[in-house]
C-alpha cells in the first residue's frame, strides 16, 4: 500500500499573536493589504503566493469527486433547497480571501485594499479595477452594495447576524465601499469582507430567494457552471478568461480545467465507482476500512495513491444531537443518560478496529481545547458568575463516559437508568415510562447514505432497548434532512460542526440564544444557555491572546457539560485515496485539508512513463 503523509517542518503556531488594541491602531491609519484578527497579517504585501500554494503548478487535468445525496438547487446562499455544497466555495469570490495557514487572516481579492477605522467601528474597502464576472462585465460597487443587502434581507440565516450589525453602507468614492458598524464588534471588520459578490444585473426581475435550478450564476469565481444533470451532476470548468489568475492571492489555485461532482444514493455504490474509475479522488472516513478495504489492483499498481493529510485544527462536534426543544431532552439527565448508554468504546472497536481516537469537546485538538479537570485561573473567573446556569462538570471538572469496551457496557447502563429514575423515568413491564406515565421515545433522524451513522445507531438501539427504549428510526433523503433540520423537526439527528482556531461570530449562530429558534439556524440542539452567551460575548471582547483562549476553553466548558451532543470520531487527519496524477504541495496549512485546500491547491501532472 502507497502512503503519502506530508509532515510540518515548521514551529507550530499559536492561535493569535499579539493584543487586537496594537493591530487596531497599526491598522487605522491607510490601507493594507489584508487583515489579521490579531496582531499583523502573516503574509507581506509582496506575497508571491499563498504558502500552501504551488505557484508553478501545472494547469490542466480534472478531478471528479462523489457525494451521497442529491440537489435540487444552484443557489447556496438561501434556505430554500438543497445545492451541492461546494458551490459557496467554488463558483464564488469575495471581497477578500483567507489563509489557512493562520488562524484568521484575510488577503485582497476582489478589492485591492482595506482600510479600517481605529477601533474597527468601520471597514472601507477598494475594488480592483480589474475585477470581472464571467461574462466579462466589471464588478462595480454597486453589485458589491446589493449583494451585501441582499444576502443579509433574503439570504441564508448565516449572512444575517453579521447584516444585522451593520448600521451604513455607503459608496465613498471610486470603487470605494464602507461599513460601519452599529456595534462594538472587531470581528466584523473581517466577516464583512468574506460574503460572496453576485452580479445584480443577473436578477432583475427575478426571486433570488426562491431560485433553485433556473439560474446558472454569473460570478467572478475561477469556474463557472457548464453542465448540470439535476440530482445527478454538476461540472465546473475553469474560465480561460478568470480575471484574476495573476493575483498573487490566486497563484498555484485553481489549476485543474475542469471539476466535476457525480452524486450517489448509497456509499457503498459511491465507493464502487470509485474502484472502478468513475470517480478519480475520494476522501474516506473510516479507519478500520482505509485499512482493510484499500488494498484493491489500482492501488496495488499505485495508478491509485493513499494520502493522509494531518491538520491541527480544533476537532469540531460530531456525532448524534439532541434536541433540547422537545420534551424527550429538555432535562440534562435525560441526556447524560443517552451519553453513558451510547457504548463508544464497543461501537468504535467494531467499526473501526479501535483505531479512531473519540473526539473529547468541541475544541479538542488544539490548545482551545478544554482541561478536563477543575477549571482554573481566568478559565474559572469567567465562568463562576454563571454558576447557577452551569451544568455539573463545568466547574469541577468533566469528561465523557468511558465503557469497559464490551458489548453489555452493565456499569455505564447502570448510571443512565439511575439518571432517568433521577428525572421520574419509572420502568414497567419492561417498558421506560415518562413522568407522565406514558412509554419513552424519540425519534432518530438518519440522512440516505450515512451507512456508519446507521450502524452506530443500531448498535446504539440496541443498548436502549436493554434500558425499556425503543427509538424510532427514520431514514430521508438529502433534502427532506435538509428540510427537517431546518425546521428542527427531529429529535436526534446526525450532526456535524467543524471549528477554526479563531472562533468569534459565527458561535452565534452555531449555539447562541439568538439563533435557538431561527429557521435554518446551525443550532440544531436549541441551547439557550445565559453562561454559553456569555462565554461568546467574551471571545468576542477579548483584547489579548491570553483572554482570548480562555474564554473559548470556558466556552468549551459549557458546551460540552450541556450534554447536547453524544460526541463519535475525532478526524486528526484527512484519508484521500486519489489516482497518482492529481497531486497537493508538501508544504501543508495548519488547517490541512480545509475549505479551499481540496481541490483548489491540487493540480494535474501526469507520471513519466
Amino acid at each position: 500500500m502507497q502512503m503519502t503523509k506530508a509532515c510540518f517542518h515548521r514551529l507550530r503556531r499559536g492561535v493569535a499573536v499579539g493584543a487586537f488594541v496594537a493591530a487596531a491602531a497599526a491598522a487605522g491609519a491607510d490601507p493594507q493589504h489584508g487583515i489579521a484578527m490579531y496582531g499583523e497579517p502573516a503574509l507581506p504585501p509582496d506575497f508571491e503566493s499563498l504558502p500552501y500554494a504551488n505557484p508553478d503548478a501545472p494547469k490542466g487535468g480534472r478531478i471528479v469527486v462523489g457525494e451521497v445525496g442529491s440537489f435540487d438547487s444552484l443557489n447556496p446562499h438561501i434556505l430554500k433547497g438543497t445545492p451541492p455544497w461546494q458551490l459557496r466555495f467554488l463558483a464564488y469570490e469575495s471581497l477578500m480571501g483567507r489563509n489557512y495557514d493562520e488562524p484568521f487572516g484575510l488577503y485582497g481579492l476582489l478589492a485591492e485594499s482595506i482600510e479600517v477605522g481605529p477601533d474597527r467601528s468601520w471597514v472601507e474597502f477598494t475594488l480592483r479595477p480589474e475585477a470581472r464576472f464571467s461574462d466579462g462585465s466589471p464588478v462595480t460597487v454597486e453589485d458589491v452594495m446589493w449583494s451585501y443587502e441582499t444576502l443579509g434581507t433574503v439570504g441564508h440565516p448565516r449572512y444575517l447576524s453579521t447584516w444585522d450589525q451593520v448600521a451604513s453602507m455607503e459608496q465613498t468614492g471610486p470603487g470605494k465601499v464602507r461599513f460601519t458598524f452599529s456595534e462594538d464588534n472587531p470581528e466584523l471588520a473581517l466577516l464583512i469582507g468574506m460574503r460572496p459578490i453576485l452580479k445584480k444585473a443577473q436578477w432583475d426581475g427575478r426571486d433570488f430567494g426562491e431560485s433553485g435550478l433556473d439560474v446558472i450564476p454569473v460570478t467572478t469565481a475561477p469556474y463557472v457552471i457548464s453542465d448540470f444533470e439535476p440530482g445527478r451532476s454538476v461540472t465546473l470548468t475553469r474560465d480561460a478568461d478568470y480575471w484574476g489568475r495573476d493575483l498573487p492571492f490566486m497563484r498555484g489555485q485553481a489549476n485543474l480545467d475542469e471539476i466535476r461532482m457525480e452524486f450517489y444514493g448509497d456509499a457503498q455504490v459511491l465507493f464502487e465507482a470509485f474502484k472502478s474509475g468513475q470517480i478519480t479522488s475520494l476522501r474516506e472516513t473510516n479507519a478500520e476500512k482505509w485499512e482493510t478495504q484499500y488494498d484493491f489492483p489500482a492501488v496495488q499498481r499505485g495508478d491509485i495513491v493513499l494520502s493522509e493529510i494531518p491538520h491541527e485544527r480544533p476537532s469540531g462536534i460530531t456525532g448524534f444531537v439532541m434536541n433540547t426543544r422537545r420534551d424527550a431532552f429538555d432535562d440534562w439527565r435525560v441526556r447524560d443518560a443517552m451519553l453513558h448508554a451510547f457504548n463508544f468504546e464497543f461501537i468504535n472497536g467494531t467499526m473501526t478496529g479501535g483505531r479512531q481516537p473519540r473526539i473529547t469537546s468541541y475544541f479538542s485538538n488544539s490548545m482551545l481545547g478544554m482541561d478536563h479537570g477543575a477549571a482554573e485561573g481566568r478559565v474559572r473567573e469567567l465562568l463562576e458568575p454563571h454558576a447557577d446556569d452551569l451544568l455539573p462538570g463545568a466547574l469541577d471538572g468533566y469528561a465523557l463516559p468511558e465503557g469497559d469496551g464490551t458489548a453489555r457496557n452493565r456499569s455505564n447502563l447502570r448510571i443512565a437508568m439511575a439518571r432517568m429514575e433521577e428525572a421520574g423515568y419509572t420502568v414497567e413491564n419492561g417498558v421506560m415510562m415518562t413522568p407522565e406515565g406514558v412509554p419513552f421515545g424519540f425519534d432518530i433522524l438518519l440522512p440516505q447514505g450515512s451507512p456508519e451513522a446507521a450502524s452506530m445507531i443500531d448498535l446504539f438501539a440496541q443498548a436502549l432497548k436493554r434500558m425499556g427504549i425503543t427509538p424510532r428510526i427514520t431514514l430521508v433523503d438529502s433534502a427532506q434532512f435538509n428540510e427537517r433540520t431546518n425546521t428542527f423537526d427531529f429529535d436526534m439527528t446526525w450532526y456535524t460542526r467543524g471549528l477554526s482556531l479563531s472562533p468569534g461570530n459565527e458561535q452565534k449562530l452555531y449555539w447562541g440564544s439568538e439563533a435557538a429558534d431561527a429557521p435554518g439556524s446551525r443550532n440544531l440542539m436549541g441551547a439557550k444557555s445565559p453562561a454559553i452567551d456569555a462565554m461568546i460575548d467574551a471571545i468576542l471582547g477579548s483584547e489579548t491572546n491570553d483572554d482570548f483562549v480562555a474564554a473559548t476553553r470556558a466556552l468549551d466548558r459549557a458546551l460540552t457539560t450541556g450534554r447536547y451532543v453524544i460526541p463519535v470520531y475525532q478526524f486528526q487527519e484527512s484519508r484521500i485515496a486519489h489516482v497518482k496524477e492529481l497531486r497537493y504541495p508538501e508544504t501543508l496549512p495548519i488547517y490541512g485539508d480545509f475549505i479551499n485546500f481540496h481541490p483548489d491547491v491540487w493540480w494535474w501532472e501526469e507520471t513519466p512513463e
